[in-house]
């Protein structure tokens, strides 16, 4: 069974910085990826970044790219998002999830973690 679980999460002033951390359990073979989404409060949900396990590629939303990165550590099957100069419309619950293949698309991913919520003070 694959779990994913998020962890880091806070509140944070605008321009701050936070690292969020996804668990991976039950699906540490083969060629797939981890990516994270986050929702804000009547919003749908949003594309962040993703990362291939097994070549490490690497892909984000235009809305965080040059400020936000995620990377991996293959020995602890954790995915890190590392966040910074945080701005208030980050503000959301973010979310961690895993896809047999490289993917932005929400529908490709089919495992999920229960979110972690940030909040970005101005």
């Amino acid at each position: 069974q694959v779990q994913l679980v998020e962890s880091g999460g806070g509140l944070v002033q605008a321009g701050g910085s936070l690292r969020l951390s996804c668990a991976v359990s039950g699906r540490t073979f083969g060629s797939y990826a981890v990516g994270w989404f986050r929702q804000a409060p009547g919003k749908e949900r949003e594309f962040v970044a993703s990362i291939s396990w097994s070549r490490g590629n690497s892909y984000y939303g235009d809305s965080v790219k040059g400020r936000f990165t995620i990377s991996r550590d293959n020995a602890k099957n954790t995915v890190f998002l590392q966040m910074n100069n945080l701005k208030p419309e980050d503000t959301a619950v973010y979310y961690c999830a895993s896809a047999s293949g490289d993917s932005r698309w929400e529908h490709e991913y089919d495992y999920w973690g229960q979110g972690t919520q940030v909040t970005v003070s101005a």
